[in-house]
C-alpha cells in the first residue's frame, strides 16, 4: 500500500514510519518522487537585472583604466629607455662588484649602521607619549568632545602627511648636519602614522568591558586605563614594533639629506663615485634590516 507516510507493519508491537525526506509520491505517469526529488526539481527563479550596478561598474572601470593612461603618459613610462639603459647598469654593476670589504670601509659602515638604528630607536620611541596621548582624542570612545576629537584628528593628518625627509630637511636647515635632525624628523612623522594607528585600533575594541565600566559609573580615565588599554595592549605593541622595523628604513633614506648615518655614507660614495664602497655600505644595511626584522617578528610571536 503507497500513501504519503507508509506503514508497515512488521511484528504485532512494531512500527516503522518513513522519514519525511522518504515520502513517496505518485506520478501521473507512475513514477515514483520523494519530496527531496521534488525540491530538487523546483524551478529557480532567474537572478533579477540590475542595471544600475551594471552602469556604476562600467563607469568606474572607464574612471580606472583612463586614470592608469593617464599616469603612464605623465609619468613618461618607456621601456625602451629601460632597454637602452642596460649597457650603463652594467658599467655600474662592474665598478660596484666585487665590494670593498676592507677594515677601513667596514668599520665606518659598521660604526654608520649604528648610527642608523639608533636614529630608528629614538624616532619610534620618543614618540611613544605623543602618540598615544592623541591616539586617546582622536578616538570616538575616549574624546573628551567633538571638537577635540576633530582637532585631534586634523594633527594627526598634517603629521602623517608630511614625509619624514621634509621634516629631515627642514631640521638640517636648523640645527645642521647629523643624526639629531634624523631623530627630530622621525619623532614628527612617527607621531602622526602611529597615533592614527592607535586610534583605530581603540576605536575597534571590544566595547564589553568599556560598557561595564561605564554602567558602573567609570569615567573616561578609569575607562581607558582599566579596560581600553589593557584590551588593546597587545595590539599596540605588535603596530609599535612595526613602526620601529619602518623607521630604521627610513632613518637610511634620510641619511642621504644629511641627516647622518650610513645614508650619509652611501651619498658621499656615490658622490665620489666609488661604487665599491657604495656596495659595502648597501650589505652592511641589509644585515641591519633583517635582523631587525626578525627581532620584531621574534618579539610579536612572544606577544602572540
Amino acid at each position: 500500500m503507497t500513501e504519503l507516510n507508509e506503514i508497515r507493519m512488521t511484528e504485532p508491537n512494531e512500527t516503522r514510519m518513513t522519514e519525511p525526506n522518504e515520502t513517496r509520491m505518485t506520478e501521473p505517469d507512475g513514477t515514483r518522487m520523494t519530496q527531496l526529488d521534488e525540491i530538487r526539481t523546483l524551478p529557480v527563479p532567474a537572478k533579477p537585472a540590475r542595471p544600475r550596478a551594471t552602469a556604476v561598474g562600467a563607469v568606474v572601470a572607464a574612471v580606472v583604466v583612463t586614470a592608469h593612461v593617464i599616469a603612464w603618459n605623465t609619468t613618461e613610462m618607456s621601456f625602451g629607455a629601460l632597454a637602452e639603459g642596460w649597457s650603463g647598469i652594467a658599467d655600474f654593476l662592474g665598478d660596484a662588484i666585487p665590494p670593498d670589504l676592507s677594515w677601513g670601509v667596514l668599520a665606518p659602515s659598521l660604526d654608520g649602521a649604528l648610527v642608523t638604528l639608533w636614529i630608528g630607536l629614538l624616532g619610534t620611541t620618543l614618540s611613544v607619549p605623543f602618540s598615544l596621548l592623541l591616539a586617546l582624542l582622536a578616538a570616538r570612545g575616549t574624546a573628551p568632545s567633538a571638537a577635540v576629537y576633530q582637532a585631534a584628528r586634523s594633527l594627526l593628518s598634517f603629521l602623517r602627511a608630511v614625509p619624514d625627509v621634509v621634516f629631515a630637511l627642514i631640521f638640517v636647515t636648523a640645527v645642521g648636519l647629523g643624526p639629531f635632525p634624523g631623530v627630530l624628523a622621525l619623532l614628527l612623522h612617527n607621531i602622526g602614522v602611529m597615533g592614527k594607528l592607535w586610534a583605530e585600533a581603540l576605536e575597534d575594541a571590544d566595547p564589553g568591558p568599556v560598557q561595564a565600566l561605564r554602567s558602573a559609573g567609570a569615567g573616561r580615565i578609569q575607562i581607558a586605563a582599566h579596560a581600553l588599554l589593557p584590551s588593546v595592549t597587545p595590539q599596540l605593541i605588535g603596530l609599535l614594533l612595526y613602526r620601529l622595523d619602518v623607521n630604521v628604513r627610513a632613518s637610511l633614506v634620510l641619511g642621504l639629506v644629511g641627516a647622518g648615518g650610513i645614508g650619509f655614507l652611501i651619498n658621499q660614495s656615490i658622490k665620489l663615485f666609488q661604487f665599491d664602497e657604495m656596495l659595502t655600505h648597501i650589505l652592511v644595511v641589509l644585515v641591519l634590516i633583517v635582523a631587525v626584522d626578525r627581532l620584531s617578528a621574534w618579539v610579536r610571536q612572544r606577544l602572540a
